[in-house]
């Protein structure tokens, strides 16, 4: 696409092409029992497809092809150089492809389609580069041994890998865990959210157009009960890589146990706080990072700054230029280049959201938003909305809302700050304004989560290792470390003379 006005990409959309079958073993497949169900627009609620509905009898056959392609060495036992292009030759098709993705991912859930062509594409694109690029840079050791002896510590990739990722960030999620377990030589069993399962089909057909070989990636889509429980319990599944829910990440350790023991490695809930101090530098800056840090995708991200803790001398004034940043905010046809508030993902998830909100009302001062908008008939859209003197112990500050609601709390001193932050079960990422050097590494030290950003919001890149602890989950996505998760050490102990 060249011209990116809200006509152009309505006409887009128009001739879009949504890939609604499965990918297993380099074909596209219909659901073995036939099922599909119906992907509508949160937009606009008009149907985008009948996508196949995979089950037990899908997964099986879909871990079947990857275990074989991974048996055969058809992936695993290329020479990393090969590799290695295989995957910057999906990099470069993902950019060429960008303008369809990002239709693709603001139809599927609702997000601007400015923000996924600009954000979301390239940034699982420079993953998968990242990935490619490091694949021949992570290497083994040679142990201390006695003489006579020597014992050789080497990574060997685990084998299959299933992946069960969210809805918020298709593509993106998709990349944080198929291009390390492919960088590390595994095979992938693939499971997309039921909404929105689009952009994890396209991949597909770019990483085969690519070279991958048939069997390595596999997409089945579906449902969690059906589809990612089978995937979760498969007997020759050898490791499960899940972003989503605390309570379903509790579910799919449970499976593990009585499965196989394969790994699981989960990126979770969170309920991440915003500390403003009363010595930040630039308050204007920082109401704008934090308007971005709630709003971006419409508070639909597992690490958004939820929980905004504001200094008291500087509450009053903070909380007005943070409404007025809000106010950018207008719930919009996520096809407008201008929008920077799209929809929510579906109706279901609109009247959580909205539950949630009416229930902060009688025990929190709502002071902007707090309401559906009726952007378009059938449209899941809501206000941003911004709630003060939120009680600390309050489901309010408590609960994962997943929406653009934030809670604003003010506190006294340091002590007291971080004391708030840390009061939550998550602990996955939080945000520290100050000027001063001291209280940004001590408060950032003191801090129980994952990731820590300094005078900014949600800092994140592919050389950083992103996850948290507490209910957030544990293991790291990005960052080399990922490489390691989907890889096993083993021991070559020879003993000579």
């Amino acid at each position: 696409m060249t011209e990116t006005t809200l006509t152009a990409w309505q006409r887009a959309a128009g001739t879009l092409r949504l890939p609604c079958l499965m990918f297993i073993d380099g074909a596209m497949v219909a659901a073995e029992d036939g099922a599909a169900w119906a992907k509508l627009n949160p937009a606009t609620g008009a149907l985008l497809g009948e996508v196949a509905r995979g089950g037990a009898a899908d997964i099986d056959k879909a871990v079947a092809a990857a275990r074989a392609s991974f048996e055969d060495g058809r992936w695993r036992a290329k020479p990393m150089a090969a590799r290695r292009d295989v995957l910057l030759r999906l990099v470069e098709l993902i950019l060429a492809n960008a303008p369809r993705l990002a239709l693709a991912e603001s139809l599927d859930m609702g997000k601007p389609v400015a923000e996924a062509l600009g954000i979301d594409i390239p940034g699982a694109a420079a993953v998968w580069r990242f990935y490619a690029e490091a694949l021949d840079k992570v290497g083994g050791e040679v142990a201390p041994t006695d003489a006579g002896n020597l014992a050789l510590v080497t990574r060997e990739p685990l084998g299959v890998v299933g992946a069960i990722v969210p809805w918020n960030f298709p593509f993106d999620m998709a990349a944080w865990k198929c291009a390390p377990a492919l960088a590390a030589g595994n095979s992938v069993v693939l499971k997309p959210s039921e909404r929105s399962p689009f952009s994890a089909l396209i991949l597909a057909e770019l990483a085969r157009e690519a070279g991958l070989p048939d069997g390595v990636l596999n997409v089945v889509t579906g449902f969690g009960h059906e589809a990612g429980k089978a995937l979760a319990l498969n007997q020759d599944v050898d490791c499960l890589a899940f972003t989503g829910s605390t309570r379903t990440g509790r579910t799919l350790m449970e499976y593990a146990g009585v499965s196989n023991l394969k790994q699981v490695w989960l990126e979770l809930g969170g309920k991440s706080a915003n500390i403003v101090f009363d010595d930040a530098e630039d308050l204007a800056a920082a109401a704008e990072a934090a308007a971005l840090g709630i709003f971006f995708n419409a508070g639909q991200v597992c690490s958004a700054n939820s929980r905004l803790l504001v200094q008291r001398g500087v509450h009053k004034r903070f909380l007005d230029l943070l409404v007025e940043q809000a106010a950018r905010y207008v719930p919009m046809n996520p096809l407008d280049p201008a929008a920077r508030l799209g929809a929510l993902v579906d109706g279901a998830h609109l009247a959580q959201v909205r539950g949630h909100v009416e229930a902060a009302k009688l025990s929190a001062r709502l002071v902007t938003g707090g309401e559906t908008v009726p952007v378009h008939p059938g449209g899941a859209f809501f206000a941003p909305t911004i709630f003060d003197d939120a009680d600390p112990a309050s489901p309010l500050c408590q609960d994962e809302i997943f929406g653009p609601v934030l809670a604003v709390t003010p506190f006294d001193d340091e002590a007291e700050a971080v004391a708030l932050a840390n009061g939550s079960c998550y602990g996955l990422a939080a945000s520290v304004w100050t000027g001063n050097i001291n209280r940004a590494l001590r408060v950032s030290q003191a801090l129980r989560v994952g990731t820590v950003s300094v005078n900014t919001v949600d800092a994140l890149s592919p050389q950083t290792p992103f996850g948290g602890i507490k209910h957030s989950g544990f293991g790291r996505d990005l960052s080399l470390h990922a490489l390691e998760k989907f890889s096993y050490l083993k021991t070559s102990w020879i003993k000579f003379s």
